[in-house]
């Protein structure tokens, strides 16, 4: 299973949403690309980068930043927030990301993606599920997407897409465990998808009930800024 440190980047700055809140955020370093530096001297590989302001705005913002990580590590780095044209992937992966993450337009607008990954394939593309309640949402959270995670998911697998993070935002920032039940849900429905989990990871027996039920990876934001994972754990793991 894929250990998978998140950097959120709001104004260049390293932080933290809780419940996806952009009232309640947290900065915790002004040099995200320092921070991914010693993700990947603990020996981690992978690394879930986004661009908040852009999910916001609907456009990407802090391309510069990813390129400061990509400069800085040699980490697989999956990149998202506010892609929007097939010409912002191209700027991702051009600017050393190996992986685009798509959340609202796969929701919006299935047959621009499907075109997408025509054009790059479907191992260029991380799909978000961020769920309340087993309901999409998106733009950063703020909408509903007016479609539940399993027929979503449904979608996306149609399309030839097996590789989904989930996100439950009831759990995310809170430090309350992930959301196991809805885990097992989504596998059991589509046993041929790679499912990371995202949001409510805040020891390292939660990382590993994950992959004891069938997870590919797990993202893991606020424990480690917060000090209740440390890297050494995370790199024995």
């Amino acid at each position: 299973m894929d250990i998978i440190p998140a950097i959120d980047i709001i104004n260049g700055k390293c932080v933290r949403l809780t419940k996806g809140d952009y009232a309640q955020q947290k900065i915790y370093n002004d040099n995200p690309a320092e921070v991914a530096k010693q993700f990947e001297d603990a020996g981690i590989k992978r690394l879930h980068v986004v661009d908040l302001d852009g999910a916001k705005a609907g456009q990407v913002v802090n391309l510069k930043v990813l390129e400061s990580i990509a400069a800085a590590t040699n980490m697989i780095i999956d990149f998202g927030g506010g892609v929007k044209k097939i010409a912002d992937v191209g700027s991702i992966l051009n600017a050393g990301a190996s992986i685009v993450t798509i959340g609202s337009l796969a929701v919006k607008h299935p047959e621009i993606l499907e075109e997408w990954l025509m054009e790059f394939g479907t191992d260029k593309f991380l799909i978000g599920a961020d769920v309340l309640d087993e309901k999409i949402k998106i733009s950063g959270w703020l909408e509903d997407g007016g479609i539940g995670v399993y027929q979503f998911i449904g979608k996306m697998v149609a399309l030839g897409v097996t590789n989904i993070f989930c996100t439950d935002i009831s759990k995310d920032g809170v430090m309350e465990g992930p959301s196991i039940d809805l885990y097992k849900k989504i596998m059991v429905e589509h046993p041929e998808v790679h499912l990371i989990a995202s949001g409510g990871v805040s020891k390292v027996e939660d990382v590993i009930e994950l992959k004891e039920i069938g997870c590919s990876g797990a993202i893991i934001g606020k424990a480690i800024y917060e000090g209740l994972i440390t890297l050494k754990q995370l790199a024995e793991c």
